[in-house]
Parts: C-alpha cells; structure tokens; sequence
C-alpha cells in the first residue's frame, strides 16, 4: 500500500512546514530540560575565576553544586574570550557558534549539490534536527560537541577532496579541548595518512604545551590527578551516560577487566571495518565509524555527545537504507531513555536505558562502508532517492515537570519527510514523564561539563 503523497505545490508544502514547526515547537515546549545553560555557566564561572579572581581552574564549583571544571587545560585557554564579556553575551556567542558549526557540518554531509535543494528541504531539515536530543542538549547545556565535529569533519572534507596537506589541524584542536576525538588520529594512521596523523599529533601537543605553559599548575594537576577521576564527570550508572561502561555500570557490573574486554572487542571491530573504508577513498565512512566508537568506548558519553552519529544516519540514508536512518533517528528524537531515570532495572530497563547505546553499537556493526567514490558527496542526488542533511536547530526551552509528546505523525512526518518519500512512516513517540536534563534537583550527578 503506498504512503501518503507529498505535497507538489507551493502552497501546499507551506503549509506542510508550518504545520510541522508548530509540532515541533510544542515538542520542544513540554519535553522537561531542565538545562539552563549549565556547561556554559561551568566554562564561564571558571574562566572568570581563573582570570580575574587568581583561582585555580579545576577548584571552581557552579555555586549550588559540585561540579566544575572537567576538560584539559588547553579547553579553558581556548575559553579566555568570556573573561572580557557577561554572562548573557556568552550564551549568545555560544549559540552562534553551535549554529554556524551545525551549518558547517551540514554543508560538508550535502556535499556540492546543497544548493539545488531549496527552501523547502531546508526548512524540513530544520524540524527534523530541531528534534534530535543530542542537538538539542548541546545547545540548552551550551556544549562543545558541535565545535569539535566541525574540526574533525573539516579534515574529512580535505581529505576526501585530495586537498590533505591541511588535514589534521582540526583534529588535533579537538583532541586537544576533549580527549575523546584524539581516537580520530588513530583512525588516520590506520588509513596510512602519516602526514596528516603527525599534524594532528603535533598540534594537540602543542596546544597542551601552550596551557601548560599559561598555566603549568593546572596542567599537571589534570595529567596526574583529575583526568583518572570520573568521578568529577558524574556517576557511571546515570542514564545519560550511554556508553558501554553505562550499561555495566547500571548492570551493577562496572568492574575495569570487563569493560576493557569490551573496548578491546569495539576497538578491534572499528579498525577492521576503518581499514576497510579507507582502502575504498570512504572517508565519510571512516570519520563516522570513529565518531560511533568514540562514543563507545569513552568511560562516559553523555546524550549530548551523540552528535558524533550524525554522519551515520545520513551515510545509511544514503546507502539505500533510508527507513532504517529514520527509524532509528526517530527513536533519538523521544529522549525515551529518561524513562527509566529512577529504575533501570529488569529486561525492560537493560532494553530501554540503553537503547541509545544499542544504536550506536548497532551502527559501528552494521554501517555500510566503502560504497562512496573519493571525489563523491555523502549525500550525493540519485534519480530517486535524495537524503537532505539535517539544519539548525532551535534552542530549547526550560523545563516543566512531565512531558507530553507531539502527534506521533507529525515526528514520523518530519523524519520520513527529510529522508525522502516512504522513509519513517508508522514511527512514534512514547511519552516519557522523566525529564532529559542532568541538571535535575534530584539527581546526585548531572551530565555536566563534559
């Protein structure tokens, strides 16, 4: 039985977006956040401390809380310009950048063909990544993660362009601000790029030599001390954390031997399947693959630094699996993982507290690779199949205490709709009454600062 049609006129498509905006603002007005900028309001209370106040880095708390300070040292000297604005002037900084990394990371997943898709497929795209709670809880929390899949995307660009002799700066920058992109430098030694992995190297050293020097008490602090302290990120078993060491972790089973066997195992099944994108010129498949296993194998992985699967939905939309990509989009849009806040307990709470988890391992396992020509988009047109990228998301609202879902139709209309013509029909959204932000009087560890 075919789906429903969409719309071919102009009026017509219209008013198909402006019902889904409308859909997707209600989504976005009764999902519970609960963010208030919390990350940023870290970044920012640090770094006036630091600068103004002679304070150390990683002693600043968000008055209120426990928390502080968790990225290396070269992260809060790449942070200096908030000494110099307030507080509001930050967050709107912030939300600058997010946007114009997402744009960036958008025009490198469309590939040269970006322009032919109008207005119309824009627009869609917008109420579809709008929706997205790892975009979501990168712009309410005020995160980095945008930022730094833009560098390492820029590499891919260049790479997968032939233009190599740049490639690697961006990576080294990211690898330098958080530790979990520095597995992007493996991933170009793999791919025998030894020129870019060398520059990728000597700038993150370089850039931890820098904030060493600005601040040696600092950096030998953090390399001793707090970087083997998770502990300061939050606790293993919250359910934002969905990285493999979370489902031990709410497994009650968080023993080092067990999660190392299982990082060992994902590791080796990432580098089988890099090498085997790499020795096809698929570098989109290559920088996706390592997004999926950084996320993986990372003792925690907050929601918000899911962003990193991005690529792969787009990479499986375009390898012919569209409803699949939409699906399991679909399901990344309901933040359903919150409903087993209080209890993760029983099969139900091993399925569901994890199912982000169980998407990004499916993806590492299962991700068609080597099917792109080095000079060829990601997201390149076909003569009936066309996967428009995902655009800017709008920022988020404060929270209220249960969440009441959106027509379910109008989420699998929006997926299904972005990811072309019968793609994510019959999804829908569970109502979750748990709220989707770390920042929760409740919990005892926010997903904060990292």
């Amino acid at each position: 039985m075919r789906g429903p049609t969409r719309p071919t006129t102009g009026r017509g498509r219209l008013l198909l977006v402006l019902l889904l905006v409308a859909a997707v603002t209600v989504f976005t007005a009764t999902v519970p956040l609960l963010r208030d900028w919390f990350d940023l309001r870290v970044y920012y209370g640090t770094v006036h401390t630091w600068v103004h106040h002679g304070g150390r880095i990683y002693d600043y708390r968000v008055p209120g809380t426990e928390y502080g300070f968790t990225y290396p040292p070269f992260a809060a000297v790449g942070m200096l310009p908030m000494a110099l604005v307030g507080l509001h002037l930050a967050i709107a900084a912030s939300l600058l950048l997010n946007l114009a990394a997402l744009a960036f990371v958008l025009r490198i997943l469309a590939g040269p063909g970006w322009r032919r898709w109008g207005w119309y497929r824009w627009a869609l795209a917008l109420c579809g990544l709008a929706l997205f709670e790892p975009l979501r809880d990168t712009f309410s929390f005020g995160q980095v993660n945008l930022i730094l899949l833009a560098l390492v995307l820029a590499d891919c660009c260049l790479l997968r362009s032939g233009r190599g002799r740049w490639a690697g700066i961006g990576t080294g920058l990211a690898a330098a601000v958080k530790l979990t992109p520095a597995l992007f430098i493996l991933m170009l030694l793999i791919g025998r790029r030894w020129r870019a992995a060398g520059v990728a190297t000597a700038v993150a050293l370089g850039a931890t030599g820098l904030a060493a020097w600005a601040d040696p008490r600092a950096s030998r602090f953090y390399w001793t001390q707090a970087l083997w302290d998770t502990g300061r990120v939050g606790r293993l078993d919250y359910v934002s954390n969905q990285s493999l060491q979370g489902v031990l972790a709410r497994l009650g089973h968080p023993d080092k031997p067990l999660w190392a066997i299982l990082v060992l195992l994902t590791l080796a099944e990432w580098a089988w399947r890099t090498r085997k994108a790499v020795a096809a010129g698929d570098w989109t498949a290559a920088f996706a693959l390592t997004g999926l296993a950084a996320c993986l194998v990372s003792p925690i992985t907050w929601v918000h630094h899911l962003v990193w699967v991005l690529p792969s939905f787009v990479l499986l939309a375009r390898a012919g699996h569209p409803r699949i990509a939409g699906t399991l989009y679909a399901v990344m849009c309901t933040s359903v993982v919150w409903l087993w806040f209080d209890d993760a307990s029983g099969i139900d709470g091993f399925l569901g507290s994890n199912i982000y988890t169980w998407i990004t391992l499916g993806l590492l396992l299962a991700l068609p690779v080597g099917q792109s020509r080095p000079a060829r988009s990601p997201l390149s047109r076909t003569a009936r199949v066309t996967a428009p990228a995902p655009s800017t998301a709008n920022p988020v609202t404060r929270a209220v205490s249960h969440q009441s879902a959106p027509s379910p139709g109008a989420v699998a209309a929006a997926i299904g709709t972005v990811l072309g013509p019968g793609r994510g029909r019959g999804l829908g959204r569970r109502p979750s009454s748990e709220p989707t932000g770390s920042t929760r009087p409740a919990a005892s560890k926010p997903q904060s600062s990292s």
